[in-house]
């Protein structure tokens, strides 16, 4: 089969033919993928090493969608034929998804939305669980509570405006342009910040009569971080998805702010299966909201396998609105 394999760290991907995998469980999956999603961490793995740099040569791409083509013995929820998305593999262990097919336990796997395209069903699942993750299982969002999603027209952010709409709660969102606020707004951001041309903290201070929000889901990381403390009521929350760096944390000690960490690769790298079968879940979920007309996820670029490189450079220059996909039909 037709692969995009890693060899090193910092060296492009390179375009191979390899062994298509066989079913090595009776609860396994082989999948004919269609479609994989690009995601940030992928480039940074390219970049800097994955986490089995032992493993090389390896293949990148957590998101996957696609067809089944064969199942195990003992295999319950799929038969062949069915078409499927997840999040498997992809950071150097089992082998990821920029590749022609996949052998995945059926654990992890859910039914596609019957209402989407296969670019825009392996478009969802990193974002979807960081999302909800984020929002739920740290911040504990409740209906009615005020949300600011740094980055609301990226990956992570516009899947994040739309969760905690469906919630109930109101959300505010920076953006880099008048063309990302309009987009946030019609997925369902009540207030939409230009970060270049307004101060989002006091942006946030007006909209929330000097209260500040209920919880803020950072997704830049750097000063954005620290200026959010000032963002947030007392006792609030913040969710970060990267490591913080910050001088001083005195602000958010004297607020009491409740700060919290999201990875959703933890389950993956850890094996952790109980909350793998969670994340699955959370893609039912999603499927659910798909269904429904809840749920928008915008594929902005798609490139064909071989162009893996490419849309990793994209991802990279940090400008892209929604999401990036591999198209791996031809």
């Amino acid at each position: 089969m037709r692969a995009m394999l890693m060899t090193g760290a910092g060296s492009p991907l390179s375009l191979a033919e390899v062994a298509k995998p066989e079913l090595s469980g009776p609860h396994d999956l082989l999948v004919r993928l269609l479609a994989a999603g690009v995601n940030p961490v992928d480039a940074k793995l390219r970049r800097r090493g994955t986490y089995y740099p032992e493993n090389l040569p390896c293949i990148l791409g957590l998101d996957g969608a696609g067809v089944v083509e064969s199942v195990g013995a003992f295999v319950s929820r799929f038969k062949a034929g069915d078409e499927v998305f997840f999040l498997n593999g992809g950071i150097g262990g089992a082998p990821g998804n920029y590749a022609e097919y996949a052998c995945v336990h059926e654990d992890f796997v859910a039914h596609k939305p019957a209402s989407i395209s296969m670019e825009e069903a392996a478009a969802i699942p990193l974002v979807f669980i960081t999302a909800w993750e984020s929002l739920f299982d740290r911040a504990g969002l409740a209906p009615g509570q005020s949300v600011l999603v740094h980055g609301g027209a990226g990956g992570v952010g516009h899947v994040a405006i739309q969760i905690a709409k469906y919630c109930g709660a109101k959300v505010a969102a920076t953006v880099s342009s008048g063309e990302k606020a309009q987009f946030a707004g019609e997925i369902g951001a009540d207030f939409a910040i230009n970060y270049l041309e307004r101060d989002f903290v006091q942006a946030i201070l007006d909209w929330t009569n000097g209260q500040g929000v209920d919880v803020v889901l950072d997704t830049a990381g750097g000063e954005t971080f620290c200026r959010s403390f000032a963002a947030i009521r007392f006792y609030g929350r913040l969710v970060t998805l990267l490591d913080p760096s910050c001088s001083s944390m005195k602000e958010a000690r004297t607020r009491n702010l409740n700060i919290g960490y999201e990875l959703m690769l933890t389950p993956l790298f850890y094996g952790l299966h109980a909350q793998r079968l969670a994340q699955r879940a959370m893609l039912e979920a999603a499927s659910q909201m798909m269904d429904e007309g809840r749920l928008e996820i915008r594929v902005a670029h798609v490139f064909p396998l071989e162009a893996a490189n490419a849309a990793h450079a994209m991802i990279e220059s940090g400008h892209t609105t929604g999401k990036i996909v591999l198209d791996i039909s031809s």
